[in-house]
């Protein structure tokens, strides 16, 4: 903690004696029992998205009990909220956004056990760590607040709370209601299984339903006068595997059938198909659309069938702003990583046994990535953030090194003290790259200023879904 302290005494030379008195790494170890009880409750309850009701109320609950004033259901989500808690004089100040996600993905359980365990009873698990996600974000807005109040330094926190991240795109639908138009700066973090600040980009993504009607018959009885619905869906999803080989390397595109039938003996009517295309650069992500919905008008034109589709979600792919995420590399650095315990040690080996092959060592959990620049071929909603205002973030090990986001592994460590750990060492982070950013005004203008130059004069900014309402059924 030694170098911490001294890396929070050096950014901190220009400003206010208060400030400089302050130990905004205080307020977050105060804070520990809070970030595992909320990071816990919201394990155990695995809403998904749109349907976050009891995890986004704890949130509010514990925002308001600090002082935040809370802004719930906000861009026509009902799990949405923005809460907000400016210092007296602070008008004036920078306005500084922490992000924080809270949905569980469906179709994957766990309990808190280093062998495979699943929870019969259950139907979802935090197998990305956004229960994490919600409670590291929690305790850097409650700690960035009392620096603002004990400090006197002006300025505004704002916790925002952004349902759906898996296949909603909560916060897509925020930034297009303007809920981010007057932050100067947005700070998140993910869960992992290394710790990074690393300048990673994303791929942007769309997604949508297909859906297929045909003719009801009886298979064998009276075949001629069915059309299968199902038929056009093997028949789309066999025209995109075959465009595949025609589409560049940063080129993702995966499905899954969603309903296909009831009985063989029956023609199915009805049939769905529900696809993501990703690309690093979204005009692209656009261009392989129109092909996508070809296939689907191709595949009912040739089965005789009637194809209608819905646009689930969209995410624009990250914009990283290197002046701000070698400043959040310094000071997870400034930090360090996660040791473990005798105990955690031992259930990140046992974890570690299940990856086989690709198990790596787990001394990684105590060290931190090189910094670079680099894409990631994943997808996120923070993308679209990036693209409204300055955005900077981190990932830490709250997994055991080598798991894999999606995982029963993933599961199990974001219901354990390795994962609370990593929540935590996020927490501190992010509260660093606050307090500089509000003391900072070299910093504040170089960032806008590479912002500025990486959107362009004239840019202008476009959802990838449209102008859809938030599709508040998706997961029921």
């Amino acid at each position: 903690m030694k170098l911490a302290s001294t890396a929070i005494a050096l950014s901190l030379i220009t400003a206010p004696l208060a400030a400089q008195q302050a130990d905004p790494l205080a307020e977050v170890a105060m804070q520990g029992d809070r970030t595992a009880r909320v990071a816990k409750q919201i394990w155990d309850w695995a809403e998904l998205g749109y349907q976050e009701g009891r995890s986004s109320g704890l949130l509010q609950d514990e925002l308001e009990s600090e002082g935040f004033t809370v802004t719930a259901g906000v861009a026509g989500i009902p799990t949405a909220f923005v809460a907000e808690w400016t210092a007296k004089g602070g008008k004036g100040g920078p306005v500084i956004a922490i992000l924080a996600e809270y949905d569980a993905l469906p179709g994957i359980t766990q309990s808190a056990s280093a062998t495979r365990d699943p929870i019969e009873d259950k139907h979802a698990g935090h197998a990305c760590g956004h229960n994490l996600f919600g409670a590291g974000s929690l305790t850097a807005a409650i700690a960035v607040k009392r620096w603002l109040e004990k400090t006197g330094t002006p300025g505004t926190i704002r916790l925002y709370g952004t349902p759906a991240e898996e296949g909603g795109s909560g916060k897509v639908y925020m930034t297009r209601a303007g809920l981010f138009e007057d932050v100067d700066f947005a700070i998140n973090w993910h869960p992992d299984s290394i710790n990074s600040a690393a300048a990673e980009t994303s791929l942007a993504n769309r997604s949508a339903k297909f859906r297929f009607h045909g003719v009801s018959a009886h298979a064998a009885g009276a075949p001629e006068r069915g059309r299968s619905a199902l038929d056009g869906v093997e028949a789309m999803n066999m025209m995109v595997n075959l465009m595949r080989e025609h589409t560049d390397m940063n080129t993702r595109i995966h499905y899954v059938i969603t309903s296909g039938g009831s009985a063989p003996n029956v023609v199915p009517d009805f049939a769905e198909v529900f696809y993501y295309v990703r690309h690093s650069d979204a005009d692209e992500v656009r261009a392989l659309w129109t092909r996508l919905e070809a296939a689907a008008k191709g595949a009912a034109l040739g089965t005789g069938t009637e194809v209608d589709w819905e646009i689930i979600h969209g995410n624009n792919s990250l914009l990283p702003i290197e002046a701000l995420a070698k400043v959040m590399d310094a000071k997870l650095r400034s930090l360090g990583g996660i040791e473990y315990t005798a105990e955690e040690r031992a259930f990140a080996e046992e974890i570690a046994k299940s990856f086989g092959d690709h198990a790596v060592p787990i001394e990684g959990a105590a060290t931190i990535k090189p910094y670079g620049k680099s894409l990631g071929y994943g997808s996120t909603d923070v993308g679209d953030v990036s693209w409204a205002t300055p955005t900077v973030g981190l990932n830490t090990a709250t997994w055991v090194p080598g798991t894999s986001a999606h995982s029963w592994q993933a599961v199990a460590a974001s219901g354990s003290s390795i994962g609370f750990k990593g929540a935590q060492l996020a927490a501190k982070a992010m509260t660093l790259m606050a307090v500089e950013l509000y003391t900072n005004p070299e910093l504040r203008v170089a960032a806008r200023a590479e912002f500025d130059a990486a959107r362009g004069p004239n840019y202008r900014y476009e959802s990838l879904l449209g102008d859809r309402d938030p599709p508040l059924d998706y997961r029921k």
